[in-house]
Order: structure tokens, then sequence, then C-alpha cells
């Protein structure tokens, strides 16, 4: 058998184990100090883990406790059908947000709003919304009324 590189292997025993430290004293083992040093509060079991700098304990105390991850609500979209607008608003008005809330088919929270087609519509409304269904435009297009799309974008208030 030639000597080759892809034959060579490591003799028995010729890797060296690594010593174990703080596993007690005795006469034979090296346990005494573990890597903690000598005497002092860090070298104590517990001890490292209350020190912290001591202009930031104050400020880190006061700190909240913030644990996990809130996941980002996505803005629901709150449907509505035409025969609910059929039976809560009057010819030519205009149909927004705000009307909608005032009639009670959303509550102030809900921020978009989508009109679906259930039922039929025979008035002739202004309808605001952010989404709408292709039968909702026909129908309201039929009755003589408009559409008008919001923007999905959440409009702040200027100071």
């Amino acid at each position: 058998m030639t000597v080759k590189l892809s034959n060579l292997k490591p003799g028995s025993k010729a890797r060296r184990r690594s010593r174990r430290v703080g596993r007690g004293n005795n006469a034979s083992d090296p346990g005494t100090y573990s890597g903690r040093g000598m005497k002092g509060q860090r070298s104590r079991s517990g001890g490292k883990k209350g020190l912290k700098i001591r202009g930031l304990r104050r400020n880190l105390r006061s700190m909240p406790k913030l644990k996990g991850f809130n996941k980002r609500k996505s803005l629901s979209i709150k449907p509505i059908s035409l025969k609910d607008l059929e039976n809560k608003f009057k010819e030519n008005e205009i149909v927004d947000l705000a009307k909608l809330v005032k009639s009670g088919l959303i509550k102030k929270k809900d921020r978009r709003v989508k009109i679906l087609a259930q039922g039929k519509i025979t008035k002739k409304l202004t309808i605001k919304a952010h989404q709408f269904s292709k039968a909702v435009e026909k129908a309201v297009k039929k009755a003589g009324g408009k559409i008008v799309i919001l923007s999905d974008k959440i409009e702040l208030k200027k100071r």
C-alpha cells in the first residue's frame, strides 16, 4: 500500500481531549476557578446576572418589558350590500364613510368599505367607497348614480 494524502488517517488518541473545568474539587481534578477568576461577586454563582452599568440601572428598570412580536394588523374590508344602501338613503344623496357611520352600517373604526351587489338599487345615489364589485358598477350606472373610488391610503389629519 502506497502512502498518499487520501490514505492517511490520524493515529489512535492523536487528538487530545479538552480539559473539563468546573466539575468539583478533588486532588486529581483541576476544578477550582473554572475561568471565573478568583474571589468577588462575579466569581460566585448568580453574581454577574445582577450587575448593570450604574448609570443605566434606573433607566433599565423603568423601561417596559416588551416581549414577542406584534404583527401589524391589516386593514379589513367591511362589505356593504346594495339593498342596505337602498333602504337607508334617499334619492340623489351622496353616500360616504361619514354617512355610513351615521346610518349604522359601519363602525367608525372600519376604514375600508366594499360595496357588493346583493339586492337591487333604484335610487340615484353617488357612492364613495374603496372597492366595488363589477355588478354594483353596472347597477348604479343603470339607476343613474355615480361611483367614486376612494384611495386605500389612510388620510392623516393636518395639525
